[in-house]
């Protein structure tokens, strides 16, 4: 069965290190749809220090899951392509959102 590419929206989404572990996490970026303390599944790539310092920017294409009625969370298939994000790329994508909104 394929991907329901119309359940997938894209997500703008940060690494930060985590304040318990140290290790770098995903998660959105304020002022989306998505709070940015909700948890993001996605390639380990992402979240690698040698390959992306912390504070790197990425769109990715996403959905919001529960798995059978789990805590909620934002799921990005792996295989997906990279795209890094620049600070001015970030700043128009969430301006876009902002705007979009009713």
């Amino acid at each position: 069965m394929g991907r329901d590419i119309h359940a997938y929206r894209e997500v703008a989404v940060e690494s930060v290190p985590d304040p318990r572990s140290g290790a770098l996490r995903i998660r959105p970026m304020a002022g989306q749809a998505f709070a940015p303390t909700l948890s993001v599944q996605c390639s380990r790539r992402l979240a690698d220090p040698a390959l992306y310092p912390a504070g790197t920017k990425f769109l990715l294409s996403a959905k919001l899951t529960d798995r059978l009625g789990g805590t909620p969370f934002l799921y990005a298939w792996h295989g997906d392509p990279v795209q890094v994000l620049t600070p001015a790329q970030a700043r128009k994508f969430l301006a876009e959102f902002r705007r979009g909104r009713i």
